[in-house]
């Protein structure tokens, strides 16, 4: 149980305290005797306030305890804590979320996780049965029994065909349908401009380790403008939100670097935590345990 009370001849011993703070700190660097507190029975902790350039607020903590009975104080330890005024560095943060949009400059690399809840696989084809297989023919034979299963009325599957659209219907589909369109004189303008702000003579493209054509954070553009342009959707990209050249690329990369999974850790060669017997007597029988150190054994 702590005592509220310092031990008197614990508390006394502010000389045998500072001595301890000057030979664990710099030369002068030890200032007033702020007071002492009680951490236990016969255990009190001396504080004097630190002159020391750079640690306004902290204080050298010199903790002196003394035997049951005795009248000798001794040492238990000195180190340097931070009072409730310190000044203290910022909690430290991971990087990954220190970063902000805007930090990143050409020639950085942002490594992104496997299972990076921003991206998902892509199409590569690769899924699509080849059109001989087995697969095929029986997608293909599903689709004809679908066809040609009768179809009860009022069922979603029940539906009209579709009418032939007509002209309007085609160019609001195209995104067409409106007073006036860009003309090859305005997209060319346009081409340029973007080009210039985010294209592939860029500082930013130059240091990108790959462009934005195989980036998965690429939005690509309609109509014919896809073919060289699309919009960034990486919000710690220099370029989020604008529109880039397909040729463009920077840093934050969906494929540039892939964050590895963390190493797991070996198991320990020594367990300390363990405590092994030894015996350092002989065993019945008269012979000696093969566990005694040589010195207990003697020489002959």
């Amino acid at each position: 149980m702590r005592s509220r009370t310092p031990d008197r001849l614990c508390a006394e011993a502010v000389d045998l305290a500072r001595t301890a703070a000057e030979e664990t700190a710099l030369p002068g660097a030890v200032g007033e005797h702020i007071g002492a507190v009680a951490d236990a029975d016969r255990v009190v902790t001396h504080l004097f306030a630190c002159n020391e350039p750079g640690y306004r607020g902290w204080r050298w903590a010199v903790t002196v305890a003394r035997a049951s009975r005795a009248k000798v104080v001794t040492l238990d330890e000195s180190v340097l804590l931070p009072g409730p005024d310190a000044l203290l560095a910022p909690e430290w943060v991971p990087w990954s979320e220190r970063l902000r949009p805007g930090d990143m400059g050409p020639g950085d690399l942002l490594p992104t996780e496997a299972e990076d809840l921003r991206l998902e696989p892509g199409y590569s084809g690769e899924d699509v049965p080849p059109p001989n297989s087995v697969v095929a023919e029986g997608m293909a034979a599903d689709v004809a029994d679908s066809e040609e299963a009768d179809v009860v009325p009022g069922s979603p599957a029940a539906q009209p065909a579709p009418a032939r659209g007509g002209i309007a219907d085609v160019a609001e589909e195209l995104g067409m349908r409106r007073a006036r369109v860009l003309s090859r004189y305005g997209l060319h303008a346009a081409a340029d401009r973007w080009e210039e702000a985010y294209g592939a003579k860029t500082p930013m493209a130059q240091a990108a380790p790959a462009t934005c054509m195989t980036c998965g954070f690429l939005s690509p553009l309609t109509g014919s403008l896809r073919q060289a342009f699309g919009v960034c959707a990486n919000e710690f990209s220099p370029a989020d939100g604008r529109v880039v050249s397909l040729a463009y690329g920077c840093g934050a990369h969906s494929e540039a670097a892939v964050m590895p999974a963390p190493p797991r850790p070996a198991p320990p060669v020594v367990d300390e935590t363990v405590v092994e017997p030894l015996s350092l007597r002989p065993e019945e029988g008269g012979s000696v345990s093969e566990t005694a150190p040589a010195e207990e054994l003697g020489h002959s």
